[in-house]
């Protein structure tokens, strides 16, 4: 027994297939013509035809009118949010994988839904802030309209107070509608009148002059934590990992009082917390500063080591060093003192590089001049053995750069004096003047010759 198909295509091709081959019986019982049969084929081949073309229209008209109702609902979103004067919701990427249509559709009505009833809330707000209007015009009907003008004046200047108490209040991590009643309970109780008067005035403007005195002081208070934060980071090389939970608290550095704006950013809780990390730093610092000053000391020592100078506060540097592991010194002088003898030569061994680059030519030259010395004494240099060959050639090279060492040396020796006069100072390689080591090895070389010279007569 054959099984049903699970694919409603192959159902639909085996019942297809059946009734083709019914058909086939049906017309060889008849005897229909093999024309006929291709003529009636044909016709039933442009019936399926007909009835596909007509599914895929619908399918495609489906298809249309759901992106025509994503398109709307799109269009519907954005002018709501641009009306409300808020950042679209739905924002679809060019290369974001959003599913079917329908779940495309299923997902923006949602969104739609919500900034409707934001749009309906918000147009219910305003209608009852025009009917708050519109009873005060009422109540004021008798007075002319220059009085109702400055009635509406005095609303405004009392909402405007209002905002900026309010933005303070974020800032500073304070209650609005605490502070606010505070003032005159009216202003936030929504079911009474909004006081204006002239002493409701005065009280906002006194209380946002206040709160601006503190937003000030805060201000000055954490921009000096986070400059002491910022040393600290620097002089333990804090990692970044660790730097980043402060970051919004360095940012805000060089901020003017209008920049700082984001909630809580000068509450209590949040300075006291940054006074603690800052304490906790400097007891780090307490703890790491005498082996920061080694650390460095190690850094000044292999500079000097990799240019060949030694340091001229090399002494002041180790009696600092030893005042600070007797408990004499302070460790951040000591510290400012090495940072400032490393900059310095630092600098040195930039205007250096060049010359130490000639400089370590001509001593490895000298290197080899010694070693082909020694190999021209060597009576059995020509004796054929393991290697020989390698020290012919290496034999042939150091003549040939023995022979460039009376140029090199003329050379090194106008360039370090062009270098002298343009800083006013001694070259010196290791602690000793480059040209009185390049006079001594010009003596020497001139003795070796008078001596080779003397044993050839």
């Amino acid at each position: 027994m054959s099984k049903t198909p699970s694919d409603p295509l192959m159902q639909v091709e085996t019942t297809c297939g059946t009734l083709l081959y019914e058909l086939q019986i049906i017309w060889d019982e008849i005897g229909e013509s093999d024309g006929d049969r291709d003529k009636m084929l044909l016709e039933l081949e442009r019936e399926c035809l007909e009835v596909y073309r007509r599914r895929v229209d619908q399918a495609n008209r489906s298809r249309a009118q759901l992106r025509q109702a994503i398109a709307d609902s799109e269009a519907e979103l954005a002018a709501i949010c641009s009306a409300m004067g808020e950042r679209p919701l739905h924002i679809k990427q060019p290369d974001q994988n959003t599913g079917s249509l329908k779940e495309e559709l299923q997902n923006i009505l949602p969104q739609l839904e919500e900034m409707r009833k934001r749009q309906c809330d918000r147009r219910n707000q305003f209608i009852e802030v025009l009917e708050q209007i519109q009873g005060i015009a009422n109540e004021m009907s008798m007075y002319t309209d220059k009085k109702c003008s400055k009635l509406t004046d005095r609303l405004m200047q009392v909402q405007d107070h209002l905002n900026v108490l309010n933005s303070l209040c974020l800032v500073l991590g304070l209650d609005f509608k605490h502070t606010a009643a505070e003032v005159h309970p009216s202003l936030v109780d929504s079911e009474r009148s909004r006081d204006i008067s002239n002493n409701t005035i005065e009280k906002l403007g006194a209380a946002i002059a206040k709160l601006r005195e503190v937003k000030l002081q805060r201000m000055q208070r954490l921009q000096d934590l986070a400059t002491n934060m910022l040393e600290l980071w620097n002089l333990m090389d804090t990692p970044v990992e660790e730097q980043q939970m402060f970051q919004n608290v360095t940012c805000n550095i060089a901020a003017s009082e209008h920049e700082i704006t984001e909630p809580n950013t000068l509450s209590v809780d949040f300075i006291s917390s940054v006074e603690a990390e800052v304490a906790r730093l400097e007891e780090l610092k307490s703890s790491k500063m005498k082996e920061l000053v080694l650390k460095k000391r190690a850094e000044l020592e292999e500079i000097c080591r990799k240019t060949h100078l030694i340091a001229e506060a090399d002494t002041a540097v180790d009696y600092a060093i030893a005042a600070v592991e007797s408990g004499g010194a302070d460790p951040a002088c000591v510290l400012e003192q090495i940072e400032l003898e490393i900059a310095k030569v630092k600098e040195e061994a930039f205007s250096r590089k060049e010359l130490l680059e000639k400089v370590e030519k001509w001593l490895a030259a000298c290197e080899e001049e010694s070693w082909l010395e020694e190999y021209n004494r060597d009576d059995n240099r020509y004796n054929a053995g393991r290697g020989a060959h390698l020290t012919l050639k290496r034999a042939e090279k150091a003549r040939a750069l023995v022979n460039k060492l009376p140029a090199m040396v003329e050379a090194l020796a106008s360039k370090t004096l062009a270098w002298e006069r343009e800083r006013g100072m001694e070259f010196t390689y290791d602690g000793i003047r480059l040209l009185s080591m390049l006079e001594k090895y010009t003596i020497l070389r001139q003795e070796k010759e008078q001596e080779r010279r003397w044993l050839r007569v």
